[in-house]
C-alpha cells in the first residue's frame, strides 16, 4: 500500500474510495478478486487488515460499506493451503485460523456503522463477514450460505455466534446443519438481511443508508452502536442503566442544541460530533 490516508492507498486484490456525506467520510471498501469469486487470498487479507487499520484512526469516518466486485460478494476463504499441507498439526492450523478470524473480523472493532452491499454470492467464510456488518442488504436472486461441513470443516469466522445474534437459534441450526443456500430474498425473511433489491441497486441503497447515518448526530450514534453490537444488553434493568448514562451524555452536547433547534425550524440539522 501507498500513499498516506486510506481513500489514496493502493491495496492488492481491494479498492477502497471515499463517498462524501454531509460533510463527513463513508468508506467504499470492495473485495476485488473477481475472477475467484473474491474469495479471501493473503493479499486481501493483508489489505484488509491495513484499511480496517487507517480507518479505525479516522475521526471524520462517518460509516463503511463492504461490496464485492461482481458478479459475486465473497466465495469465502481461500482453503488451498490447507490441501497443500495435509500433514499440518492442529495447534498450528488453530493459530492460522485465529490470525485470519481476527483479520477478517476486525470489521467489528470500528466504531462506526458498517453495511454489507452483499451484490452476489455470499459463502462460507464471506457470508461469515456479512454477518459480521451492523446491516445487510443483499441482492434478490444471490446465493447465501455457510455450507462448512458440506466440505467436511467445523463453521469458522464465528459463525456460531454470528448467526443466531442475527437471525436466532432455529435459523442458525438449520443454515449449519443442513449447509443449504438460501435467496436474498428469503434472507430478508429470516431476519439475515433488511432489504432484498435487483443486483444493481444494492450498492445504491447501501451508499444511501449510509448518508442517512452521516446525517445523524456521531456521538449519538456511537453511542447507540455500541448498545446494539454483540447482542445488546443482558437484561431490562442493563438496558436502562446504559441508556440513562448514554441519553445524558448526548443531552450534554451541543448536538443536541441543534437538533433541537433544526426541528423547530423545520431545516436539517448541521451536527459537529460535540
Amino acid at each position: 500500500m501507498t500513499g498516506h490516508e486510506w481513500w489514496d492507498g493502493e491495496y492488492e486484490d481491494l479498492q477502497v474510495r471515499a463517498h462524501e456525506a454531509s460533510g463527513r467520510r463513508v468508506a467504499v471498501v470492495t473485495l476485488d478478486l473477481p475472477e475467484r469469486r473474491n474469495s479471501m487470498s493473503g493479499p486481501m487479507t493483508a489489505s484488509w487488515v491495513e484499511v480496517m487499520r487507517l480507518l479505525r484512526a479516522d475521526g471524520d469516518l462517518a460509516a463503511v460499506v463492504v461490496t464485492g466486485a461482481a458478479p459475486a460478494f465473497c466465495a469465502g476463504g481461500d482453503l488451498t493451503w490447507l490441501v497443500s499441507d495435509p500433514d499440518a498439526s492442529v495447534p498450528d492450523l488453530r493459530t492460522r485460523m485465529l490470525a485470519f478470524y481476527r483479520s477478517w473480523l476486525a470489521v467489528r472493532d470500528l466504531e462506526v456503522p458498517t453495511i454489507a452491499a452483499v451484490n452476489g454470492a455470499a459463502i462460507g467464510a464471506g457470508m461469515a463477514l456479512a454477518l459480521a456488518c451492523d446491516l445487510r442488504y443483499v441482492a434478490s436472486d444471490a446465493r447465501l450460505g455457510v455450507p462448512f461441513t458440506a466440505l467436511g470443516l467445523h463453521p469458522g469466522m464465528a459463525t456460531t455466534w454470528s448467526l443466531p445474534d442475527v437471525a436466532g437459534s432455529a435459523v442458525a441450526r438449520d443454515l449449519l446443519l443442513t449447509g443449504r443456500l438460501v435467496t436474498g430474498s428469503e434472507a430478508v425473511q429470516l431476519g439475515l438481511a433488511s432489504r432484498a433489491l435487483p443486483a444493481d441497486a444494492v450498492l445504491v441503497e447501501s451508499l444511501a443508508a449510509a448518508e442517512r447515518i452521516a446525517a445523524a448526530a456521531p456521538v449519538a450514534t456511537r453511542l447507540t452502536l455500541q448498545a446494539l453490537r454483540s447482542g445488546g444488553h443482558a437484561d431490562h434493568e442493563t438496558a436502562m442503566q446504559w441508556e440513562a448514562l448514554a441519553q445524558a451524555t448526548t443531552l450534554a452536547t451541543e448536538d443536541v442544541q441543534e437538533g433541537i433547534a433544526a426541528a423547530a425550524a423545520r431545516r436539517t440539522p448541521q451536527f459537529r460530533g460535540r
